[in-house]
């Protein structure tokens, strides 16, 4: 995917002026944004550039914006420059490697937004641009500025707590989506994409670069780069295997109207209308035995043959504990009511 993209942003720095994060209340995205034109009286000189700016030159940018006919992203600078917080433009005219941490939160944002979706953007090196950073009730500090301010919170009869330490903040933070409801917003990181109609519940996690069309039901784990069609089910505990977690070079998916039961797992991808039975975890050398319409094992295979096809239900042999796999007969559907998150 080629695209070009614009963000005014505000966030956070280090004392030594180093963005720890940056929210962008409204990513523009497009195939052609002019950004030459666009960025004229700043200091851009094209590619790739995150400009720290002025309330003043933020405000000439929101003219700028409303000219062009940006109206949503005039409107949000306009607001940011009337702050005295650090302002950022950040521009991507060409989808490679991100460069720094603005650039990173901005692709973070465009696939929150749902204008990007998982794999749609390019994301390598990002974990050696991002700090870690501690997110606290009080925002973003740097790790090694933490002890002060905890010590200054005190001194001034203040609670600073500490919510997590992490290199990604929680995706509610700075986007929350039309359509779905997150039962508990700790367990999805920015960067994630949750299409309209999916509920997370509790025990559901959604990573970064990863999420669902939409509708769907997720109480299990999608692990980063992937992605769940519409219309499928995760059920409690389960788990999809991220490719930053033993998953190579194979990127797993799971198809439109499938079941991944309560504690299974997949180390494939799956395609469209497929269940795995509750507690079994299939990884890709998993020997599995395919079964005809009688019922007697035709052929074994390893589970990565299987990979992407269509009405596969697996199973485990309560008898002699093998796996097998034989054409589903009742693929899912989901409750319409349930995930009409209005």
């Amino acid at each position: 995917m080629s695209f070009q993209a614009i963000g005014v942003g505000i966030g956070t720095q280090n004392s030594k002026g180093e963005w720890l994060e940056v929210y962008y209340p409204a990513p523009l995205l497009a195939d052609n944004l002019a950004l030459d034109e666009l960025l004229v009286d700043t200091h851009y000189e094209g590619g790739n550039a995150a400009l720290s700016i002025s309330s003043t030159d933020m405000r000439n940018f929101a003219e700028k914006l409303s000219t062009h006919g940006y109206s949503e992203q005039a409107a949000a600078a306009s607001a940011l420059a009337t702050s005295e917080r650090p302002l950022v433009i950040c521009a991507i005219a060409n989808d490679c490697a991100p460069s720094s941490v603005a650039e990173v939160y901005l692709k973070l944002h465009l696939i929150s937004h749902r204008l990007v979706k998982p794999h749609g953007t390019v994301l390598d090196g990002m974990f050696g641009l991002l700090p870690n950073v501690a997110w606290t009730n009080q925002g973003a500090i740097d790790i090694n500025e933490l002890p002060a301010a905890q010590l200054k919170a005190r001194i001034q009869g203040e609670n600073l707590s500490v919510d997590c330490v992490d290199k990604f903040p929680k995706m509610t933070d700075y986007v929350v989506p039309k359509g779905v409801r997150i039962a508990d917003t700790a367990r999805v990181r920015l960067g994630a994409f949750l299409g309209e109609g999916t509920t997370i519940m509790h025990e559901g996690f959604v990573n970064f670069n990863a999420g669902t069309q939409g509708p769907g039901m997720i109480e299990g784990r999608i692990s980063a780069g992937v992605f769940v069609g519409a219309g499928s089910d995760l059920g409690g505990g389960c788990s999809t295997m991220g490719t930053l977690s033993g998953g190579g070079n194979i990127v797993i998916s799971v198809g439109d109207n499938c079941l991944i039961g309560a504690n299974a797992g997949i180390g494939i991808p799956l395609g469209n209308k497929c269940t795995v039975e509750s507690g079994l975890y299939i990884t890709a050398g998993t020997k599995v035995c395919l079964l005809d319409d009688s019922g007697s094992v035709s052929e074994t295979v390893k589970a990565r043959q299987l990979a992407g096809m269509d009405d596969l239900l697996f199973r485990r042999n309560s008898t002699n504990g093998s796996v097998e796999c034989l054409t589903n007969k009742s693929a899912i559907e989901l409750n319409h009511a349930l995930h009409a998150n209005n």
